[in-house]
């Protein structure tokens, strides 16, 4: 057992709609890895808000196949979150009227936060905040459409695009305005994409602007990070994404720590960790519904599970390539299941490390904040990120 923050601090559940999230921790939409068996695997370890990838709003209009297919939710996901991805505010507001009446989801999440180029050249993602007048729009015409059906609606957002172009108070007024539920904040610019420190500070200034809760996302690797953003913002709640990417039990450190205050890690063995990771895979399999693309889309998890483990490098690799899941358990067995968690590797950075970029916007895209004109060729046509 492994001792971390005590906090005195008791968070209230998170009210979204007629749900309340206990305790208030969210799932981060990550493409390729939010899918419906990983949700299954956190949603084990404890409770919270389990969010499914990015749906763009014109894949979802048009009814593209492989898109529809990820918005399916589980027989046992009682609260089904969505993230939507759009830049037009009428197509939005048709995504969010689609996923109301045809009852697709009970909460709908709406990205301003994603930096990758292909999005941010188009204007989305964390570009579009700086159109303000745009961004209004959108949200409003997206609020709009859910009320009548009782959904509600969430942003997450970054800083901004940079030191230069900073956002996100305005932009968390405006959804305020707008009517949206709560609004999370990844505490890092467009620029940083997932390099240096979140900024929790300015987690802590936008929780001070608005009245809604805020959520702080960004630097959270175990449940003592959680309560540290805590204490430091006053967050009514966590996004976690990179961190729990080979660690789903982070929720279960995570339902503890808000339950009882007190931060603490009952460290998994090796042979625990392959016992989750034969489980994902099983349901990946599940979902799919073939072997051989669910052990090929668990492929990239296996890196993320055994880091800091001394495990060889052929069996590295055997289990980064595996075909089949009794290939998987034939492998998983080879594992001392023995071998205790690698503290060292506890509190480091996980997933995509990159370093700081210019961010690709449209031309022109900073000379007016009050243009609401909607950038041309702007919709993706496909889900995921």
């Amino acid at each position: 057992m492994l001792d971390g923050v005590t906090s005195a601090l008791a968070l209230k559940p998170l009210t979204l709609g007629k749900h309340q999230a206990s305790p208030p921790v969210v799932l981060a939409p990550m493409a390729g890895i939010t899918n419906v068996a990983f949700r299954s695997l956190c949603r084990e370890q404890g409770g919270g808000v389990y969010v499914c990838e990015m749906i763009t709003t014109r894949a979802l209009v048009e009814r593209i196949p492989k898109t529809l297919k990820m918005i399916e939710f589980g027989p046992d996901e009682d609260f089904r979150s969505l993230q939507l991805y759009g830049v037009d505010p009428d197509v939005t507001a048709k995504a969010v009227h689609m996923v109301a009446e045809g009852n697709l989801a009970d909460h709908i999440d709406l990205n301003f936060g994603c930096p990758v180029p292909k999005v941010t050249r188009r204007g989305g993602g964390s570009a579009l905040p700086w159109r303000r007048k745009l961004f209004g729009r959108i949200v409003r015409q997206a609020v709009a459409a859910a009320e009548p059906y009782g959904i509600p609606v969430t942003i997450k957002m970054r800083k901004g695009i940079d030191d230069e172009h900073l956002t996100y108070v305005e932009a968390g007024l405006i959804a305020q305005e707008a009517g949206v539920a709560a609004v999370a904040l990844h505490a890092r610019t467009a620029e940083q994409r997932y390099s240096g420190q979140a900024d929790w500070d300015a987690i802590a200034t936008l929780k001070q602007a608005l009245d809604v809760p805020v959520l702080g996302n960004g630097d959270i690797w175990e449940a003592s990070d959680a309560m540290r953003m805590v204490e430091h913002t006053g967050v009514d709640g966590v996004v976690v994404g990179r961190g729990c990417l080979g660690r789903p039990w982070l929720f279960k450190d995570l339902q503890a720590a808000f339950t009882t205050g007190v931060a603490t890690q009952e460290l998994p063995t090796l042979g625990e960790v392959a016992a989750i990771m034969s489980r994902h895979a099983h349901l990946l399999v599940q979902a799919l519904e073939d072997e051989r693309h669910g052990c090929a889309d668990f492929r990239k998890h296996v890196a993320w599970y055994l880091k800091g483990f001394p495990v060889g490098g052929d069996l590295r690799r055997s289990l980064a390539m595996v075909k089949s899941l009794a290939e998987l358990d034939d492998l998983l067995a080879q594992l001392d299941p023995d071998v205790p968690f690698p503290r060292e590797s506890l509190g480091q950075p996980r997933g995509r490390i990159n370093a700081p970029g210019k961010v690709s916007l449209p031309y022109g895209w900073l000379d007016s904040r009050d243009d609401d004109t909607v950038p041309e060729g702007a919709e993706m046509e496909n889900s995921g990120g």
